[in-house]
């Protein structure tokens, strides 16, 4: 099973492929924020919980087929989510008062066109991340990086699966090695510096930061390639050599620079700080003319 975050009006819909099914799975609380308008997780929630248990008590079907998958939760932690296939979504939708049930019945079809279209072409998923982080506000040249580290990501996380380590809690301790060897905080500290709470902390990071979070993955990965650990203690060592090697490269960027690489912008000041920048730029050019 592979989840993803699929965009409904700028709104995120979490997703997941069950390959042997070959079918797609959404996130329902998610869904009932969409059609609702209701960007607040908890009273989305909410809503859901209560229509559920009216759909129980008037003794509908579609709360009892509905069942659980592990997707990830606003913290980045795999949680169990209530989910919905297509054609249960459609069901649930006639019982969703909304000005958007109609758009959205337009938009599982497309989802369902675009899955297709991936597994023939692997490249439109490159291609439509893209367009998401685009739709987002994102520069170009901070979309081509966060996608590398998401590659990056992905090759280590595939060494430390192949080397007895397990998925969740025991890939999060080692994120958080690496992360505090590189930067000097812990995972939940960089958030807070950023004033992060469940936002992805590399959807915030600056161009430097994720060249440098991507340099200590990487080495993380080589390392456990060389050193062939196995379990939790022998990666978490390698982990921490991997993450100090990029620490390191930070140090020194920091010494020639005089300025701390580690930031406490988040996205959205990121984002206006290059606006600024830009802007600032095109004052100059009329001035000059």
């Amino acid at each position: 099973m592979a989840d993803k975050i699929q965009l409904y009006e700028d709104q995120p819909i979490r997703t997941a492929w069950v390959e042997d099914e070959e079918e797609w799975y959404f996130s329902i609380v998610d869904v009932v924020g969409a059609l609702t308008e209701q960007t607040d997780y908890q009273k989305a929630r909410k809503y859901w919980n209560k229509l559920k248990q009216r759909l129980s008590e008037e003794g509908s079907q579609l709360v009892t087929n509905c069942h659980q998958l592990k997707m990830t939760a606003q913290d980045g932690k795999k949680r169990l989510t209530d989910v919905a296939n297509t054609e249960q979504l459609l069901r649930l939708i006639q019982s969703i008062p909304s000005k958007k049930a109609e758009p959205f019945k337009m938009w599982l079809a497309q989802v369902g066109r675009e899955r297709i279209e991936e597994t023939i072409d692997p490249e439109l998923t490159i291609d439509r991340a893209l367009e998401t982080y685009a739709k987002l506000g994102y520069d170009a040249d901070w979309i081509n990086q966060r996608l590398q580290t998401i590659r990056a990501r992905k090759e280590l996380t595939d060494q430390w699966k192949s080397h007895g380590v397990e998925q969740g809690k025991e890939f999060a301790i080692l994120t958080d090695e690496v992360t505090r060897a590189w930067s000097g905080m812990s995972t939940r500290q960089y958030k807070n510096l950023k004033g992060l709470k469940k936002e992805n902390l590399r959807d915030n990071m600056s161009t430097l930061e994720l060249a440098l979070n991507m340099l200590a993955e990487a080495t993380t990965t080589e390392l456990t390639k060389a050193s062939n650990p196995i379990g939790l203690s022998e990666n978490r060592k390698v982990a921490q050599e991997g993450g100090t090697i990029a620490g390191n490269a930070r140090k020194e960027i920091e010494e020639r620079t005089g300025q701390p690489v580690i930031t406490s912008q988040n996205a959205k000041q990121l984002q206006n700080l290059v606006t600024g920048l830009i802007e600032g730029v095109v004052v100059e050019e009329d001035d000059k003319e």
